[in-house]
């Protein structure tokens, strides 16, 4: 597992970009943040710089920038706790989370019926979900296709969907498209941001066409969206789609417009947080509360996680922050441990 102290070579570009944006956008709606004060529900500064221990986490590869850089912040006022994160994706996340493996799982998506059940098999019941961030899914071709501007959700169905599987070109998969080559490039199936997609795009479509609400096979996947990146990058005619935090700074990519059903919205932190982008979701923690009863370093540290820190983190690393009810919300689930049922 990836140590919180390891850096993202990214961030300071973030740093900078989202410093406006972050102070702009308060999460889905257009209330004012106004978060909850950092040592709320939580002991004394002296307090949280004694306690020691290890935190492991795993999970979402979206997610991961946020709890790292609330890693590194705890760093500062609880010297001796260690806390490790990983992101194999949202499902392999959940794999470990269930098992016992893992003390919080990030999630780009809500926990699924079948991966709760494995989590009380298991004996993992007492869980507590808390939202930490809003996220848009950035869909992306190279920099230098200058031959489209915004898809509608009907051509992200044709290119992505399971009716495209077998076309090569754009023209091929969606009528009135460039006739170029298509490389498609996007998540694997252990990404909570495969199944965000899935659900916001593709899943009424599925069901209309009478087909599997799923993608095509036969593209390059990947549960790292700097890979991603990478391979919408090696090619002119490109097509793929990340977290949008993870899209906004990439050199080579260009964030299309998109259209889901009430004309073409950029990707902005703004449209995200209000909603206006269509490719728009939430994204979570999930803490195993009964961990938490046998280690203070695991409550301190989301202690942190819920406080003040948490509007910052999220805004450095490039993420839109909670609006100020909803990070109540999540503050209040947290210190009055309500569990999923």
């Amino acid at each position: 597992m990836r140590n919180s102290r390891c850096r993202l070579l990214w961030l300071p570009a973030l740093l900078v970009s989202f410093s406006l944006v972050a102070a702009a956008c308060g999460g889905h709606d257009e209330e004012e943040t106004s978060t909850p004060s950092a040592t709320a529900g939580t002991g004394t500064a002296d307090q949280t710089a004694s306690v020691s221990g290890e935190v492991n986490i795993s999970g979402s590869s979206t997610v991961e920038p946020i709890s790292i850089r609330v890693a590194e912040l705890f760093e500062d006022v609880a010297p001796d706790v260690s806390v490790n994160v990983d992101g194999p994706g949202t499902g392999d996340g959940f794999k470990l989370f269930c098992a016992g493996d893992t003390d919080i799982s990030d999630a780009s998506r809500q926990i699924k019926p079948a991966e709760k059940e494995d989590c009380f098999a298991n004996g993992i019941t007492d869980i507590v979900e808390l939202k930490v961030a809003v996220d848009g899914i950035a869909v992306m071709t190279n920099a230098s296709n200058d031959a489209v501007e915004c898809l509608t959700f009907e051509q992200l169905f044709d290119l992505i969907g399971p009716d495209g599987e077998g076309t090569s070109t754009w023209a091929e998969a969606s009528a009135g498209l460039p006739d170029a080559p298509l490389d498609l490039f996007g998540p694997g199936e252990e990404s909570g941001t495969f199944d965000s997609f899935i659900e916001i795009v593709l899943e009424d479509l599925a069901g209309e066409a009478g087909v599997d609400a799923t993608t095509r096979t036969d593209y390059s996947p990947s549960g790292d969206d700097n890979v991603i990146i990478q391979g919408i990058q090696s090619s002119d005619t490109s097509l793929g789609w990340v977290g949008f935090a993870f899209a906004i700074n990439a050199s080579g990519v260009k964030l299309l417009e998109i259209d889901g059903g009430d004309g073409c919205v950029a990707p902005t932190g703004d449209t995200i947080a209000s909603n206006e982008y269509p490719v728009s979701r939430d994204l979570w923690i999930y803490v195993n509360a009964d961990a938490a009863a046998a280690n203070p370093a695991l409550v301190a540290y989301v202690d942190f996680y819920v406080s003040d820190a948490l509007s910052q983190a999220v805004g450095e690393v490039g993420y839109v922050p909670l609006a100020g009810a909803a990070h109540a919300e999540t503050a209040e689930r947290w210190h009055s441990r309500s569990l999923i049922s």
